[in-house]
């Protein structure tokens, strides 16, 4: 009688057990292990940095990250595009400090017209885009080396034009005060950038035919080539498009701070963009990588950042804090993809 109860009972005991392991699986196979590694590391951040400081969870503190990583997140938006197809785009912090000055200058030299500021921003870090691609394409320079260049020259530009100081004011202008300060459906216009980016360069990604091909050139460009993709063209699209969003990041600075800034806001933008694509684990040898991870990482380093603030560290920690995460980012990368390591035997 006990064995066949026992028999009988066997089954129903196990059946959820096996149900429960089958559909986190199929959960976990869903969201991918790099985003549920990220969700859990922000709520573990969340909760140690709510469990020692309460205003944490103010809704005017999850606000204040919200627009403080609107500007960075923009950029590591399109440095991840950069590096799932194999390169990396160190400009786009110079890019943005010139296109801020260039809208504040422009709404001041056309007597506070908005729009054309905006037109000639974009025009501006399209131009910077588009430059870092011919160097890359026709002068056969590796991304590193020809954006490192770059870096430098638009950088130098932005303080030659501005003679170094904030340029214009644009603090009373409606388009830039609700860039600035407004909101759609009490969540703040910056956030809604960030997002409305997100979603267009996720589409991009995933759904076109240029996505696709983004991630073969990353994957294999040889391969790529063989079947009939136009690497170039490619490599030309996607400098241009970064040049582009920088330009809005820029934007943006101009109407946090009301002036045009050369370097004050996109100073070490590029860092934060490659730092937030590592963590989403975009790989640095191209050919994956993903919107929605980086968003993530964006969110990751913001909450960081804002807890290091709220909770008195120095300033400089945090600097600390985002080169800690890079390298643990990238070491993750190289020991997952099974590769020969520098210094070690095969």
């Amino acid at each position: 009688m006990t064995t066949t109860k026992d028999a009988a009972t066997t089954p129903a005991v196990a059946a959820p057990t096996r149900t429960t392991s089958s559909v986190a699986r199929r959960l976990l196979q869903t969201v991918g292990l790099q985003n549920v590694s990220l969700i859990v590391a922000i709520a573990v951040l969340v909760g140690v940095i709510g469990s020692r400081n309460s205003n944490f969870f103010l809704a005017s503190n999850i606000k204040t990250i919200g627009t403080a990583v609107a500007i960075s997140g923009l950029v590591a938006l399109v440095q991840t595009v950069v590096i799932i197809m194999g390169g990396i785009d160190l400009t786009l912090g110079s890019v943005a400090g010139l296109a801020s000055v260039t809208s504040a200058m422009i709404f001041t030299a056309t007597g506070s017209n908005a729009l054309v500021s905006v037109v000639g921003a974009l025009a501006i870090g399209s131009i910077c885009g588009l430059l870092n691609g011919m160097v890359v394409v026709y002068g056969r320079v590796t991304p590193l080396i020809a954006t490192l260049a770059s870096l430098a020259t638009y950088k130098g530009i932005a303080q030659l034009v501005s003679n170094g100081r904030a340029q214009g004011y644009t603090g009373s202008d409606p388009f830039y005060l609700f860039l600035a300060r407004g909101g759609i459906l009490g969540v703040p216009t910056l956030i809604w950038v960030l997002a409305l980016a997100a979603v267009v360069i996720h589409l991009m990604l995933r759904y076109s035919r240029v996505g696709r091909n983004v991630y073969a050139v990353g994957g294999n460009d040889t391969a790529a080539r063989l079947a009939g993709i136009n690497i170039n063209r490619h490599i030309l699209f996607v400098f241009v498009l970064a040049g582009f969003v920088a330009a809005i990041s820029g934007l943006l600075i101009t109407a946090r701070t009301g002036s045009g800034q050369p370097v004050s806001g996109s100073e070490g933008l590029e860092f934060q963009a490659v730092t937030a694509a590592a963590l989403g684990g975009a790989a640095l040898r191209g050919g994956k990588g993903s919107i929605g991870s980086t968003i993530l990482a964006v969110i990751l380093l913001g909450v960081l950042v804002n807890g290091m603030t709220m909770l008195g560290f120095n300033p400089f920690w945090q600097n600390v804090a985002q080169g800690v995460l890079l390298v643990a980012a990238v070491v993750v990368q190289q020991l997952s993809s099974g590769e020969r390591r520098v210094g070690l035997p095969k």
